[in-house]
């Protein structure tokens, strides 16, 4: 896909993961609807996009309001006349054992993760199908393929959204309109700034850079997935593939640990 001139809607763009996206985007003169929560970052977000040579209008929105997938959806079509793709990134996490998230915070978490992504799409698809030539992305995580302790509800969201992903990519297959799923590793952004998690807990990080290159590459190629995380995560994940119970044990040596580090990371 060439995206110069493109008209993209990009949830959770004022930091982390987005932003980089945006940044790099901007290098293609697009139409960038900015979505996200707080208006001051996506406004910063937005001038380095218009100095880029790009065009940039900013949204901020709760995703998990009632009516506000649909709102963000019209306000980026009558914008910019249409949607050419749209960019499911915004997430939050709340780490813990399950009987320590309050029912709250496990809501909270597959309202945006899931729910929002998934009515944001729906809200989208007049739009994306009249152009004949759009595309979804989903922002998942390695953790969809690899379940971690402690983040079951995270994990069942991610999970969920590239489910989601994969199965509208058969449904819409042919119609004008593809899918692409991300699945970073542990990334440098705010989202992570309250987890103690390192290389010794498994998590080895990269930058929002390095994932917002990869997916825009996919982007233009028609990669159907994007996974993040080196050589020992994609290990990891061939051997949960085939051995799961050799992946329990491998965690059950961390575990202890990884409670501990990872007890008070929430983005909520």
């Amino acid at each position: 896909m060439d995206l110069h001139g493109r008209s993209i809607v990009l949830t959770g763009a004022g930091s982390g993961i987005g932003r980089a996206l945006a940044l790099q985007l901007a290098d293609q003169q697009p139409r960038l609807t900015l979505v996200g929560r707080h208006r001051e970052p996506l406004d910063e977000v937005a001038e380095a996009v218009r100095a880029q040579g790009g065009q940039a209008h900013v949204v901020a929105a709760d995703l998990t309001a009632a009516g506000a997938p649909a709102t963000v959806a019209e306000e980026a079509r009558r914008q910019f006349g249409g949607i050419d793709v749209l960019i499911n990134n915004a997430g939050n996490v709340r780490a813990g054992r399950l009987e320590d998230v309050e029912e709250s915070e496990v809501i909270s978490q597959i309202a945006l993760n899931l729910t929002a992504a998934i009515l944001l799409t729906r809200a989208a698809l007049p739009a994306l199908r009249a152009g004949g030539d759009a595309l979804v992305v989903n922002v998942s995580s390695g953790i969809a393929l690899v379940g971690m302790p402690f983040y079951t509800t995270y994990a069942a969201a991610k999970a969920g959204i590239a489910a989601f992903g994969e199965a509208l990519r058969r449904e819409l297959y042919g119609e004008g309109v593809h899918v692409l799923t991300v699945y970073p590793g542990a990334t440098s952004t705010p989202m992570m700034d309250t987890s103690k998690a390192g290389p010794e807990h498994g998590f080895d990080y990269e930058s929002p850079d390095n994932v917002a290159t990869a997916a825009l590459a996919a982007i233009t190629d028609g990669s159907l997935a994007v996974i993040r995380g080196g050589d020992a995560r994609r290990q990891m994940i061939a051997t949960n593939r085939e051995d799961p119970a050799a992946v329990d044990r491998l965690l059950a040596e961390r575990k202890d640990a990884l409670e501990k580090a990872v007890a008070e990371h929430s983005s909520l």
